[in-house]
């Protein structure tokens, strides 16, 4: 065999080697100590295709932990995104239960969102391998109108509540104008926006038709599911409806670089309407909106690399670890 030939074909060895090794790794790192069952829940004429985790401990039944998403299409793991709190969740005795947005997500309110997570629940509870009692939500940005809606519905043991929203007109304009000051926009281009955000709130409060809507925006204009959408859900308001938690107990997580929701706001209403000994609250100064370490998310690289060979480093220090101390303080 020629030196050249040998060279090539050791180099290729070794590049296959590096890539089988690699690959290890991603296996290793994406393997979770749970085990994970797809399951169907029936919800009225619809079936809702999720996910069931649970842990790999030998008992019969365990706590359950119902996970909401925020806004936009989801499927139930949100790309493996909650694996690793999945995982946190069966150290501490929990399963975790995740479900496919349904397609028709835009024409729900926040309403049918919670007689959904409801009727999920019901699910939940008929199963010999779930304890009725131990039941709780977990729940991000968006789902800070559902969560308490559903506790006004059916018991629930637990929250833990991710970046959740308050007001949504409040949150709109805060998200507006954080949006415009990462972006270093010019006072003159505030005002714009501003300008433009109001009018949509006019052509809201005045019910207009999306035609009405269409010609006042041009091309900023959302598309008509989603303006149904707004129109249905613009005026939601956590406040009062927080009332139906007064008791449960509450694990508020809030994110230092929240361009999304005003966690200032969130805070002092959740302090407001709920006891102090229910309550906790776990800020975590390096995190974005969605929990993630800012470094991380500021980068599609980081990103892909940290989730492909780091999937657990991708949150902010310290918050999977509290969301697992959070439930085991609960009992198994």
């Amino acid at each position: 065999m020629r030196p050249k030939t040998r060279r090539w074909l050791a180099a290729l060895a070794a590049l296959l080697a590096m890539t089988t090794g690699l690959g290890g790794v991603v296996i290793w790192q994406n393997s979770y100590a749970m085990h994970e069952q797809r399951v169907s829940i029936k919800h009225g004429t619809r079936t809702l295709t999720g996910v069931l985790a649970t842990p790999d401990d030998g008992r019969a039944r365990h706590g359950l932990v119902v996970h909401v998403h925020g806004d936009g299409p989801t499927d139930a793991t949100h790309q493996d995104g909650y694996k690793p709190m999945w995982e946190a969740n069966a150290k501490a005795g929990y399963a975790s239960l995740s479900w496919d947005k349904p397609a028709h997500w835009l024409d729900q309110s926040m309403d049918d969102r919670a007689d959904e997570v409801t009727a999920a629940i019901a699910w939940a509870r008929a199963r010999p391998d779930v304890d009725p009692d131990r039941i709780g939500l977990w729940g991000t940005s968006q789902a800070g109108w559902v969560l308490p809606k559903v506790a006004a519905r059916t018991p629930v043991a637990f929250v833990l509540a991710v970046s959740p929203a308050i007001n949504w007109l409040r949150q709109g304009r805060y998200n507006l104008l954080a949006e415009l000051r990462a972006d270093g926009a010019s006072p003159a281009r505030v005002q714009t926006e501003v300008a433009k955000s109001d009018t949509v709130r006019a052509l809201l409060d005045r019910r207009a038709p999306y035609a009405e809507y269409r010609t006042a925006m041009g091309d900023d204009a959302m598309t008509p599911a989603r303006w149904t959408f707004i129109t249905k859900n613009y005026r939601s308001d956590a406040t009062k409806d927080l009332r139906a938690l007064r008791g449960v107990p509450l694990l508020l997580i809030l994110a230092g670089h929240d361009v999304n929701v005003d966690t200032a706001d969130t805070e002092r209403v959740y302090r407001r309407e709920l006891p102090a000994h229910a309550l906790t609250v776990k800020h975590y100064p390096d995190a974005t909106h969605s929990l993630l370490r800012r470094s991380v998310e500021r980068s599609k690289t980081a990103t892909v690399l940290t989730a492909l060979f780091r999937p657990r480093a991708l949150f902010a220090p310290g918050f999977l670890d509290d969301q697992r101390r959070f439930l085991q303080a609960l009992g198994r």
